[in-house]
């Protein structure tokens, strides 16, 4: 323990000196949560700001008067639209949907027979087909109200149409309402994990193999064991370490939304920092176990990026496997690194509590991981001393 303990303060003084390396690593774990949760605030404060101001953009409402005062009554203000909408909208340079109207609106009406309008929008324009529901619920309340002013006026109840009342009761806290718009944020966590153990791992294999410096370490009377055991808490620390920070990023980034519903949902916490560290634990332990034994068959420190880059590649997607699951967490999630800790935050996220048996999956992955890993480096530097 004592010869692990020396390797591992070396390894780690060597780590933190590097202070170019250091920030390059710790700049991206802190900002880029913080910055796409304040983006995110951004985007839901501009469509909360536009759904205040109650407008509606139209062409051709001059033909409908009883749908103008429909609107006006429900406090919207009629907007007309530009003449060249249709190209605004593809060039994204509109923003909102454009209501269309018919000339023979009116005539249409009074006949019986059921005007067509248009709700024209772009599918490739976010924003304005943000709008397009509104619109419709607008337009299905003046349907009703029409029908139902027909009716009374042949003596006949509204109600005959509608013979259950339907309401509707969402189950939903708080929390897990303001998890389904910062289901991106836990992904943000893992790949700190994984860049924060990333360049150590990488260094203390390859690049010290690299730099002719791994050789004489190996010729150290120090069991191969500890060496190793030295190096591997020196990277799963400063990845544990960044884990921390990352998740800590997201206090000070909730005094940023500029959504007040979002702030009122998002509840992040001292609470929420420690469930999220204590979940990367094994996947910092098993990750840096991993890279070290991917690095150290590598004779250059270019070589062990390459041969890291299928890892990068599937932590980095994992956590989208629940995102296109429409069905829900399957039982295996929990046996999959990277996969385990994104469903575990969303449950954070949620606001509800773990059990154990959620917990204990990803636990022994992380174990496995860390075990045969290193048992792997270990092997490779014996074998290199062997040669």
């Amino acid at each position: 323990m004592n010869q692990a303990w020396i390797v591992f303060t070396k390894e780690l003084v060597d780590a933190l000196r590097d202070r170019r390396t250091l920030l390059r690593m710790l700049l991206p774990a802190l900002l880029m949560g913080p910055l796409v949760l304040t983006a995110l605030s951004g985007l839901i404060a501009s469509l909360e700001a536009r759904a205040d101001k109650r407008e509606l953009m139209a062409v051709g409402m001059e033909h409908a008067p009883t749908l103008a005062n429909f609107l006006e009554r429900q406090t919207y203000t009629l907007k007309q639209a530009p003449a060249d909408y249709e190209a605004r909208l593809r060039d994204s340079k509109l923003q909102e949907p454009v209501l269309v109207v018919p000339q023979d609106f009116e005539a249409k009406l009074l006949s019986g027979e059921p005007p067509t309008v248009e709700i024209v929008s772009d599918s490739a324009n976010q924003r304005a087909s943000a709008g397009v529901g509104q619109v419709q619920r607008l337009l299905l309340g003046f349907n009703r109200e029409r029908a139902s002013l027909n009716l009374a006026m042949r003596g006949v109840s509204m109600q005959l149409l509608e013979p259950v009342d339907v309401q509707e009761r969402d189950l939903a806290g708080v929390q897990a309402r303001a998890a389904k718009l910062t289901v991106i944020l836990p992904m943000f966590i893992i790949m700190a994990v994984l860049y924060g153990a990333l360049t150590a791992a990488l260094d203390s294999t390859a690049g010290e193999r690299e730099r002719g410096s791994l050789e004489p370490l190996l010729m150290n009377p120090a069991p191969h064991g500890a060496i190793v055991a030295g190096k591997w808490g020196a990277v799963a620390l400063l990845s544990m370490a960044v884990a921390l920070l990352s998740s800590l990023s997201f206090i000070p980034a909730q005094w940023l939304l500029k959504s007040d519903s979002l702030q009122a949902m998002f509840q992040f916490g001292s609470g929420e920092v420690l469930a999220f560290w204590l979940l990367q634990i094994p996947l910092a332990a098993g990750l840096s176990a991993l890279l070290m034994a991917l690095a150290i068959r590598s004779k250059t420190f270019k070589e062990a990026q390459a041969s890291s880059a299928l890892v990068i590649t599937a932590i980095s997607l994992m956590p989208m496997v629940s995102m296109f699951n429409p069905g829900g967490e399957a039982p295996w999630y929990l046996w999959v690194p990277g996969l385990a800790q994104n469903t575990l935050m969303m449950l954070v996220l949620k606001g509800e509590a773990l059990r154990w048996g959620q917990v204990l999956p990803g636990v022994v992955t992380g174990v496995v991981m860390t075990v045969v890993g290193l048992a792997f480096v270990a092997r490779s530097m014996r074998s290199a001393v062997a040669r």
